[in-house]
């Protein structure tokens, strides 16, 4: 299977793109902290969505929860960072978005293995 088959791949690819244009625009110091953590939690996403698309069904829960996860965490560091202005609303909303179209995708995965 290519992974790039996987509209859910395909999603949080296109998340880490647009975050990388939007963490350009952080300020210095946030872009060495929680702009990297960011960073590093959507490439880690990305990781599980990869290694639970390469598992047998019974294999796939334990990457899926850890993609939910990951996401949630995603999550909590993108509403810091446009609370702390590091991120401008508009932006923000679009991420958010993205984020939840993911989370329900996710959900929908893993509801399809159980």
């Amino acid at each position: 299977m290519d992974e790039f088959d996987i509209p859910i791949f395909r999603k949080v690819y296109e998340l880490y793109k647009e975050f990388y244009l939007c963490v350009r625009n952080f300020p210095r110091h946030d872009k060495f902290s929680l702009g990297q953590k960011c960073e590093l939690t959507i490439a880690e996403i990305i990781e599980n969505i990869l290694q639970a698309s390469q598992q047998i069904r019974n294999d796939k829960l334990s990457h899926l929860d850890k993609a939910s996860v990951k996401l949630n965490i995603f999550r909590i560091y993108i509403r810091l960072a446009e609370e702390i202005h590091a991120l401008d609303n508009k932006k923000y909303l679009i991420l958010q978005e993205r984020i939840d179209e993911i989370g329900r995708m996710l959900g929908g995965w893993r509801r399809s293995i159980k």
